[in-house]
């Protein structure tokens, strides 16, 4: 018996082993993904197997542990807080469904899919391309440019090497929580919060964060409540001590010298330049029926409003298409096939201000390459000026707006008035310009430079402007966060013609 005993354990000891081992195999086999694909109920993301609710999976995300090319990235580096708590972005997603105050939708959450360009459209009717085309929410513009930045060429992990740093916070996405909130105190809470965690790190004490910036998909005007008073709009993110040494990009910039303005996103998520230089060709060759073109919806409690003299001589004019998005209209605005329809076969597509200045659908009948009519600067020209040209006429029409209310003469008079010759050299700059106001695919490296790539070049050159000054031995903050009573104007730079 004695002589046995070692055999026997030894026989139970590979039992064992091999035991150990095929459970190993079992548990390295099993799916988890079907454990992370639904957050509180809702998919985020279009396939099941995709576990990262923020959209980037690890086999599709640019490794940023393989610092780029120090000589092609000089001057261009960027460092992103990545390390920034959940709370500021990744936990607004899987509160999706709550996120609609402000909006028209009764859930954001399937917008979300696509790395944020939303549901890929499927049935477009023959008017849009076959490829790249999403049901986009202009909201989600901060969560995009997250899903882009993650793709940059020059990110770097390593921030003594930036130009510039990037806090991914998803500013819109939270005040779509709190910014009808009656208690300050919750309104302002994420910002406070936000600041404070970035003024303790070492990369804020290099420039005191003159170097940072942050996006968001919402106005500017949206975080800069400027009193106390529960009636007053927004957040104060803006006015805090900390936020004001950085910049924000947004769909729409305030009169502060610190908010930059970039295009809304549009329903065309190219990725490839093919599907660019297709979709261009084909606006050159529609045929355009109509002279002019509105979509949108009366604001009869806007006194300021032109939007009702507009509509009324839209339906005075034969040459006129009227998109009626208002509740009575009979043209499904949220079908992007219905709008870019009507777009492309518009010549002009009138752009009056909204409930703010800008307007998403002046970016979307660009696209189409119908030329945009604009009533007031503030709607585009003082805006996007990393994006469009400083020649606004070379583009686009403006009527003032005293004319279109108060002059005998129509807008249908005044478009009647340009030359053809004009009106086809506005028609090929729209269409050169739409590479430059769509968000591609980040997965994608466009030859040509999309809506993200002007964004990111014009924050760094903003960026270096501020270290000459230094340099210098000039105080930095001195007009850094200024009010410009211009902005709202006419750009000093551009020709007026």
């Amino acid at each position: 018996m004695e002589k046995l005993l070692p055999a026997k354990c030894s026989q139970e000891l590979w039992f064992g082993i091999l035991i150990s081992f095929a459970l190993c195999f079992i548990l390295l086999s099993f799916d988890y993904s079907t454990f992370f694909s639904v957050n509180n109920g809702v998919n985020l993301l279009v396939n099941t197997q995709q576990v990262d609710p923020i959209g980037i999976l690890n086999n599709q995300t640019l490794s940023i542990t393989d610092q780029p090319s120090t000589e092609s990235c000089s001057g261009r580096f960027v460092y992103m807080h990545d390390d920034l708590p959940e709370k500021f972005n990744h936990d607004l997603l899987k509160n999706c469904k709550y996120l609609t105050r402000g909006t028209d939708k009764p859930n954001l959450c399937p917008y979300f899919e696509n790395f944020g360009f939303g549901p890929e459209i499927e049935n477009n009717e023959g008017v849009l391309a076959n490829e790249s085309w999403f049901s986009t929410n202009q909201f989600l513009l901060e969560f995009i440019f997250h899903n882009k930045m993650k793709h940059y060429e020059c990110l770097t992990k390593n921030s003594t090497l930036a130009s510039a740093i990037y806090v991914p916070f998803y500013a819109g996405l939270d005040a779509s929580l709190h910014l009808w909130d009656s208690n300050l105190t919750v309104r302002d809470t994420s910002a406070k919060e936000l600041v404070d965690w970035l003024s303790r790190k070492p990369e804020w004490k290099k420039m005191l964060g003159r170097d940072h910036f942050l996006v968001a998909g919402r106005i500017s005007w949206d975080f800069r409540r400027q009193t106390d008073d529960v009636s007053d709009w927004g957040s104060k993110l803006r006015w805090l001590p900390e936020s004001m040494n950085m910049s924000m990009l947004s769909v729409e910039g305030s009169s502060w010298k610190n908010d930059y303005a970039i295009p809304y996103p549009t329903y065309f998520h190219p990725s490839k330049d093919i599907e660019l230089i297709q979709w261009q060709d084909r606006m050159r060759k529609l045929e355009r029926p109509y002279l002019f073109t509105f979509a949108g919806a009366p604001r009869p409690d806007q006194q300021s409003s032109i939007r009702g003299k507009i509509i009324d001589q839209c339906l005075a004019s034969s040459t006129c298409k009227l998109i009626d998005c208002s509740s009575a209209g009979n043209i499904d605005c949220d079908n992007p096939a219905s709008v870019m329809r009507v777009f492309q076969s518009s010549v002009y597509c009138l752009q009056p201000g909204g409930d703010s200045y800008t307007r998403r659908s002046a970016f979307d009948s660009i696209l189409a390459g119908c030329i945009p009519v604009f009533f007031h600067p503030g709607t585009a020209y003082s805006q996007y000026l990393w994006h469009l040209p400083k020649n606004h006429s070379s583009y686009s029409v403006f009527i003032p707006v005293r004319e279109a209310k108060d002059v005998p003469a129509s807008i249908e008079e005044i478009l009647l008035g340009i030359s053809e010759d004009k009106e086809f050299a506005m028609r090929e700059e729209v269409i050169r310009l739409i590479p430059n106001l769509v968000y591609a695919d980040p997965r994608s490296r466009l030859e040509t430079a999309d809506a993200f790539d002007l964004a990111v070049k014009g924050i760094l050159e903003r960026i270096e402007d501020v270290r000459e000054v230094i340099r210098e031995g000039k105080d930095p903050s001195v007009g850094f966060a200024d009010e410009d009573s211009y902005k709202y104007t006419f750009p000093q730079t551009q020709e007026q013609t």
